[in-house]
């Protein structure tokens, strides 16, 4: 039989009752925390957890339903929020037990093979890629950095007074324009406390990415989100990163730094769709925590 008919083709329609393999992340063979992770807790829908290994790599995965994670019915799941919630809660939880003792390179949510054997191969024909990956990630967390700008925070600048009775039109005028100024005020503050905030995070860090900033439901924190980043951050410097980004904002009213994680580096284990994938696999790439939840640790953190 030929290598194409022993590999069914990612675009080859599964029949519902089939299985598919889910990968969470994937660590080096020889870590504990891996098999740890697998012993101790249950995957998207409560499922068994695995190590599928190979060539001194091992992935995390379970199985789930084809008829729910191949292409439609993955996208019916995760246009519902809290089916998209659940997935990603489970998700999340799987990875972070795993990176709490090991380095692990998240997979970002939904990735999905069509079996075991494609996990495998994907292991063994990006060994190199993977292990470069991995040593660039010992020692270091994710740490989120958040600048807000809250006009509701400021008081409202003193305007000259103005009889009502005599101009209730100059009179708000004035307010709107004392208003507005404030507002100016509070923003150009603002990037200049984001502008302070990079320098003194790259400082402490060994690697930057700019995530699109929160808005509406994905920015529940009071305010309006105007930077959101993450960086690379070495184990030991996480105190003084902190430290050195909370004293940022603190001569800005209105203006709030607010510093996340530390996190395991979803931010920072990012590779070409070539480096992850391979033909024979079936993925459906909703840029879950770009577009639907906004950052690296997203709206379940």
């Amino acid at each position: 039989m030929s290598a194409e008919s022993q590999s069914r083709r990612a675009e080859e329609p599964l029949d519902a009752g089939e299985e598919m393999s889910y990968v969470y992340a994937l660590g080096r063979g020889d870590e504990p925390a891996l098999r740890d992770a697998v012993a101790r807790l249950a995957g998207v829908d409560g499922r068994a957890l695995r190590l599928v290994e190979s060539a001194g790599l091992a992935a995390v995965v379970s199985s789930v339903p084809s008829g729910a994670f191949g292409e439609q019915g993955l996208r019916a799941q995760l246009e519902d929020m809290t089916r998209l919630e659940a997935i990603a809660r489970a998700h999340h939880a799987v990875v972070d037990a795993a990176f709490t003792g090991a380095t692990v390179l998240p997979m970002r949510l939904a990735t999905v093979y069509l079996d075991d054997a494609r996990v495998a191969g994907m292991l063994t024909a990006r060994r190199d890629r993977f292990l470069e990956l991995l040593a660039r990630l010992d020692g270091h967390v994710e740490l989120g950095v958040k600048v807000y700008a809250d006009v509701g925070a400021v008081t409202p600048p003193k305007t000259e007074a103005v009889a009502v009775a005599e101009s209730p039109g100059r009179a708000y005028l004035q307010r709107r324009r004392a208003q507005r100024r404030g507002t100016r005020d509070l923003y150009r503050a603002a990037a200049g406390v984001a502008e302070e905030a990079v320098r003194a995070a790259e400082s402490l860090s060994r690697a930057r990415v700019v995530h699109r900033p929160q808005q509406g439901g994905l920015a529940p924190a009071r305010g309006e989100n105007l930077a959101n980043e993450a960086y690379l951050v070495p184990t030991g410097d996480v105190g003084r990163f902190t430290t050195a980004l909370d004293a940022t904002a603190r001569a800005a009213p209105g203006v709030r730094v607010e510093v996340t994680g530390p996190w395991a580096p979803y931010s920072f284990a990012t590779v070409t769709e070539e480096d992850w994938y391979g033909e024979d696999h079936r993925y459906e790439d909703h840029r879950y925590e770009e577009e639907r939840y906004g950052t690296e640790e997203g709206a379940v953190r």
